[in-house]
């Protein structure tokens, strides 16, 4: 019978193994995204070294508000990958979400990032949830930040008179988000109505209008 240390050995030698050998973050100075190419990959191939430019590595559209006159009273405006191809594989990125007075972020997840955000104008009510179920929530104001630990259901709400603004960031390139409603009553293909009504406690009929509500503009 082997001695039960062989396998915290083994345990201990892989870990050290993988830290020892494992590519480090970055391989080149920079892999700008070539957003045009049909390469699937975990992330992006990069556009070739002799064709980079400062435009790779800049965006202006976080700099003036956003429009909130929508039913959530709210926009978040992304500076990621996909606005920056030059985040390539750096693992970072930024939001600017505005608010009008009552606005709010509905609840959402970001499956690939923790967040932080800075307030910039008017002051909010935010919180996220733990697996234990408990709510972690306090009032911001300008100046003053808060985090989003990763995968976390959280929010945030203007609950001033006035319009709100933060800036967001990320520790991913691309962060993702699932709007948990949206997600839920505007999938496609749909998620059953018997499924949303018994996990909801509610009757189909009442799936059926949150849907219609939800329902992506033709």
């Amino acid at each position: 019978m082997a001695s039960p240390a062989v396998p915290f050995f083994l345990l201990l030698l892989f870990a050290i193994l993988s830290n020892t050998f494992a590519d480090p973050d970055l391989l080149q100075d920079t892999c700008v995204a070539d957003l045009s190419s049909g390469v699937t990959i975990n992330g992006f191939v990069c556009k070739p070294s002799n064709n980079l430019s400062a435009n790779d590595f800049f965006f202006n559209g976080l700099k003036n508000p956003g429009l909130v006159n929508n039913s959530l009273g709210s926009l978040v405006t992304a500076a990621n990958v996909l606005k920056i191809p030059g985040l390539n594989t750096l693992g970072v990125s930024l939001a600017r979400v505005d608010y009008a007075p009552g606005g709010v972020n509905p609840p959402h997840t970001h499956p690939r990032a923790t967040e932080i955000v800075f307030v910039l104008k008017g002051k909010l009510d935010v919180g996220f949830i733990t697996t234990a179920n408990v709510l972690i929530s306090r009032t911001i104001k300008v100046g003053e930040v808060f985090t989003f630990p990763k995968g976390l259901v959280h929010f945030q709400k203007n609950n001033g008179v006035g319009n709100a603004a933060v800036i967001a960031a990320f520790n991913s390139q691309l962060p993702g988000t699932q709007t948990i409603a949206a997600t839920l009553f505007a999938a496609c293909p749909p998620v059953p109505n018997n499924v949303l009504a018994k996990a909801f406690q509610i009757g189909t009929k009442e799936v059926e209008k949150i849907k219609s509500r939800l329902a992506p503009k033709k």
